[in-house]
């Protein structure tokens, strides 16, 4: 069974899907937990558990917390499996039991009512539902301790990339100190290998109210909080697109407030940062454009570098020709959807808070024309 929710825009569909699979991924990783190495160096699953989970899980959403790609997630992953074994034993255990008491004395011909046999107290009755819980929350306690302490205290090594994460009402700020690098949504980081380790760690809090950054393949849910610092770390085993969410409720276009991450191979990720770092591209023939944007509201709240806009209440749009959606992450980035999100943003995030910007219809196609040339 699946549950999928799309995300209808004027040109494409971008899907934000849940699936019923993942349930079975979890079941089969578990048993597959028994042939892994520690999490930190996790295995290659057995030829016949992959082969079941290609078989099973085509769809299998990019927002499974049953698919961990970072030490963080994989740590994760082996405590949930671990909690799902003790409790599929409980249930067992409490199953077995009361379909043994359903059978064994059920109601028969011939059966005479009468009061059963009672006992006052049992010692080793009373023991055993006493001591055996306590163990159990005793180990979940210390496994669960474990995975915090060894998250929360792993080095911090040299080379390791820094982020600075902004919550704002409803997108995402991410500022690279040391490669002087703003940008907005779309998070971009470089793969670790175990030969090229690599982690990021990213520096939040928030510029309004409570947030939390949550990518389930990654790493786990960090409150971004206002005036508080917290640091979490991620280390992509492999490049590709991971998809998270804002956790926290935080206004009403808080189911929108997605996040993107975008693991990169070494080399793509230089290059992405030193195009990122370059000045604002300025295209002669989108000048009438330029002029548009200057002259109206909207550099009170952005920035493009080496114009006159240096708003810090929107995202940087510097290079936002560069990126693959708008309106963090829930419409894809094509002419036709940013001219209609300027035009009227609330179409796409009723709620949000950028105001329609009422431009005649010539105005409007030169200041698209313009932002879709900041690559």
């Amino acid at each position: 069974m699946s549950f999928a929710a799309t995300q209808t825009t004027v040109e494409g569909t971008l899907p934000i899907s849940w699936s019923g699979h993942e349930m079975a991924l979890g079941a089969l990783n578990f048993f597959a937990h028994l042939t892994r190495l520690p999490a930190h160096n996790p295995a290659p699953l057995p030829a016949l558990f992959h082969a079941l989970l290609s078989a099973l899980l085509i769809d299998q959403p990019p927002t499974s917390l049953f698919a961990p790609e970072a030490t963080p997630a994989h740590y994760i992953f082996d405590l949930s499996m671990l909690v799902l074994a003790i409790c599929t034993a409980i249930f067992l255990v409490v199953a077995g039991l009361l379909a043994y008491a359903l059978v064994r004395f059920r109601h028969r011909r011939g059966f005479t009512v009468r009061e059963p046999a009672q006992i006052y107290g049992s010692t080793q009755v009373e023991l055993s539902w006493t001591v055996i819980p306590i163990l159990i929350v005793v180990v979940l306690f210390l496994a669960t301790a474990r995975v915090i302490f060894v998250t929360e205290n792993a080095p911090h090594p040299s080379n390791a990339l820094n982020v600075v994460v902004i919550g704002h009402q409803y997108w995402w700020e991410y500022r690279y100190p040391k490669l002087g690098i703003v940008t907005a949504n779309e998070l971009h980081v470089p793969v670790s290998d175990p030969h090229h380790t690599r982690p990021t760690y990213l520096t939040m809090s928030s510029a309004d109210t409570d947030h939390s950054f949550w990518v389930p393949r990654l790493a786990g849910k960090m409150d971004v909080i206002p005036n508080k610092v917290n640091v979490m770390w991620i280390d992509p085993e492999k490049a590709g697109l991971f998809l998270g969410q804002c956790a926290q409720y935080c206004g009403v276009e808080h189911a929108k407030m997605l996040i993107r991450v975008y693991a990169d191979a070494p080399a793509d990720f230089a290059k992405w940062a030193a195009e990122q770092a370059r000045p604002a591209v300025q295209d002669p023939s989108a000048a009438e454009g330029r002029a548009v944007f200057e002259r109206n509201a909207c550099i009170n709240c952005h920035t493009i570098s080496g114009t006159l806009a240096h708003g810090t209440f929107g995202p940087n749009l510097s290079h936002l020709a560069s990126r693959d959606t708008i309106a963090s992450g829930s419409v894809p980035l094509n002419p036709a959807n940013l001219r209609a999100f300027i035009d009227d943003p609330a179409h796409f995030k009723p709620g949000v808070l950028m105001p329609a910007m009422h431009l005649n219809q010539h105005d409007l196609d030169a200041v698209t024309k313009y932002l879709m040339t900041l690559h």
